[in-house]
């Protein structure tokens, strides 16, 4: 992570919903090296408290809740607490993944609940706060699997799609009180103790073959994601809603 941000967000409040490990770590840090309050959520206590305290070393105001983000009542509690700790919220980053990749009803059901119905439901507490805010913005993470047919994971596919055209829906919506929404679709990211970590040393044939496919030769980290958010949620994307950008390395380019 660069240690000098190119955006300054002092005195925002960003609040990540799924902020305690990989991209949602990193865009809870990216923000709070340039200055913004941030809080985070999610259901590995220890994670989490890693991470609240990664946040507080860079001087600004750091809150962490436990949250399933399968449960409504859940989300409710969090996001309302997280707005009382920063005193409001002006970017809502909602980055969590039930990562279903099978195709049963279980699958079906995590990713529905958490890819795309914790957004939905984030989103629509956090809004009587990013209604107050002269910045507002909603940043949903999305996934390159969600542009194009893939024969593995339908339901982790399907529900990143849906959570792609909610985006688009919602910046509609909310445009008229101002508060902006765009989407992120990483391609595929590598970070210790993530899927590609791990399937570099479970499956190094799968590795090598994703890797070929990727234009830049290498992998993604959750820093350049991060960094990605910064812009979207930043004055200098003033005019961008609904919109889902690509951050993949070309991956993308080999269809």
């Amino acid at each position: 992570m660069v240690k000098s941000a190119p955006f300054d967000f002092g005195d925002w409040r960003v609040v990540v919903a799924g902020g305690s490990r990989g991209i949602g770590r990193s865009i809870a840090l990216a923000f709070a090296q340039a200055g913004a309050a941030v809080s985070i959520c999610a259901r590995g206590e220890v994670a989490l408290e890693e991470t609240r305290q990664m946040i507080a070393g860079c001087g600004v105001a750091a809150h962490a809740q436990s949250c399933d983000l399968a449960d409504a009542k859940a989300i409710e509690d969090y996001v309302a607490s997280a707005a009382s700790a920063l005193g409001g919220i002006d970017v809502l980053v909602n980055n969590a993944s039930g990562y279903g990749f099978g195709d049963n009803d279980e699958a079906w059901l995590a990713d529905f609940n958490v890819d795309l119905m914790a957004a939905v439901r984030a989103s629509r507490v956090a809004l009587p706060h990013l209604a107050k805010s002269a910045h507002a913005s909603i940043l949903h993470t999305s996934s390159i699997a969600a542009l194009r047919p893939r024969p593995g994971g339908p339901s982790y596919a399907a529900m990143k799609g849906a959570l792609s055209h909610y985006t688009t829906s919602q910046a509609l919506v909310l445009a008229e009180q101002r508060i902006r929404v765009n989407a992120i679709a990483p391609g595929s990211i590598e970070f210790a103790g993530g899927m590609w970590d791990r399937c570099r040393h479970e499956d190094p044939a799968r590795y090598a073959a994703v890797l070929a496919k990727i234009p830049f030769g290498r992998y993604g980290t959750p820093e350049e994601v991060a960094h990605a958010a910064l812009f979207l949620a930043s004055p200098w994307a003033g005019w961008i809603t609904g919109q889902t950008l690509v951050v993949d390395g070309g991956q993308m380019l080999h269809g």
